[in-house]
């Protein structure tokens, strides 16, 4: 990826550059100060502290991480995890597994249904690989049909888990999952290797509400690979990135019977809203930063920036600056109530942004900087997205 020739195609990159391999540009040592604005950039140092941080983390309690490269849909920074100690990779969807296969990707959590018949005849002829070690989920015995069709021919049998529900996809009680999983021991193109779920249905804050919810998922996780009769040692696996202290608070008791694996993925880049109030972990800070420009200072009290929906991540929350949060966006601009004498026309702020996952799918070449609080960082590398 560091041979690919620089364009316009490069959302924010320095006309100078235009011409040049990704490496070359590196190679001179470019200022943050030489790109256009909006522009999305990820902080080296709070990356490589994240992935350490958490892989002490884990290390203390016995369980592996897949983590979920759908955040970032970057085989870079998938590598930094895979460096860092990771089990796996998770992914959401078929292309996303091909996706990770063409860059060597061998092992791969699909947390999501496969019954596609296309990606699953492309699945048949993959496994032929014997070093590609594969699993994704099965929720009900029609998925379980369905996998038998698409697969008739495969070069040796799928291996999946049963996924327990929490409001999404899902076997939605221990009594469906373990019908399940009698599906799945008479399929002779399917093997049963483990049981798992996404608990971040079940909540989306710390009150006690939401934590006895994720608890409860989790304990049902627990109940299904209990009663199952295991001929080799089981996958269990959960663990978004809001509540994985549960996780291994419920899960943890099986390390030994079973190979717990979270599949946290936010936790690399982090962030500045949703993920900073929820996390259980200290010690993570926001490797992701937005970049914009006052555009227009239209009336008191309102600034006008250059980045909007097109640019920066607003699903959860809006982006924050040091004056405070915007207020809206529209597809390119964005509304920063102000103080008058706040920022000038012409001012560059830096933006706190909120939720990894859809921050990364606006841009195609992410800038990577040595340290975001420098006064001018330094850009030591290029990312490469593939959404």
């Amino acid at each position: 990826m560091h041979d690919v020739a620089l364009g316009p195609w490069a959302k924010s990159f320095p006309s100078s550059s235009w011409g040049m391999t990704a490496r070359e540009f590196v190679s001179t040592e470019p200022r943050l100060s030489s790109f256009a604005t909006p522009l999305l950039t990820i902080d080296r140092e709070a990356a490589a502290g994240n992935v350490a941080v958490m892989a002490d983390w884990l290390v203390e309690r016995g369980l592996e991480i897949a983590p979920h490269g759908k955040t970032t849909m970057a085989p870079q920074l998938w590598q930094q995890l895979l460096d860092g100690g990771a089990w796996g990779i998770t992914l959401a969807t078929g292309w996303q597994v091909q996706l990770a296969r063409s860059f060597g990707v061998r092992r791969i959590i699909l947390a999501n249904e496969l019954i596609d018949p296309v990606a699953l005849r492309w699945l048949g002829v993959e496994l032929a690989d014997p070093s590609f070690e594969f699993a994704c989920w099965v929720d009900s015995v029609d998925s379980v049909e369905l996998m038998r069709a698409g697969l008739a021919g495969a070069a040796r049998p799928v291996d999946v888990v049963v996924e327990l529900g929490s409001g999404r996809t899902g076997a939605g009680t221990v009594e469906d999952a373990l019908a399940v999983a009698a599906a799945v021991d008479a399929a002779p193109e399917l093997r049963l290797v483990g049981v798992g779920g996404y608990e971040g249905s079940a909540g989306s804050t710390r009150s006690a509400a939401d934590l006895d919810a994720v608890r409860a998922h989790l304990d049902r996780i627990v109940a299904v690979h209990d009663v199952l009769d295991w001929q080799l040692k089981p996958i269990v696996t959960a663990g978004g990135s809001a509540y994985f202290d549960l996780v291994a608070e419920r899960l943890g008791p099986l390390v030994g019977r079973a190979t717990v694996v979270l599949r946290s993925g936010a936790y690399q880049l982090h962030d500045e809203g949703f993920y900073r109030g929820i996390t259980p972990l200290p010690g993570l800070r926001s490797a992701m930063h937005g970049w914009a420009r006052v555009l227009s200072r239209p009336e008191p009290g309102l600034a006008i920036v250059d980045g909007g929906k097109r640019d920066f991540p607003y699903d959860l929350d809006l982006p924050t600056t040091v004056h405070g949060p915007l207020s809206k966006l529209n597809d390119q601009h964005g509304y920063l109530p102000v103080v008058e004498d706040g920022p000038a026309v012409g001012d560059i702020l830096r933006l706190g942004l909120s939720h990894p996952c859809t921050a990364f799918d606006k841009w195609r070449l992410i800038p990577v900087v040595e340290n975001a609080d420098a006064d001018d960082p330094r850009v030591v590398d290029l990312v490469r997205t593939f959404f």
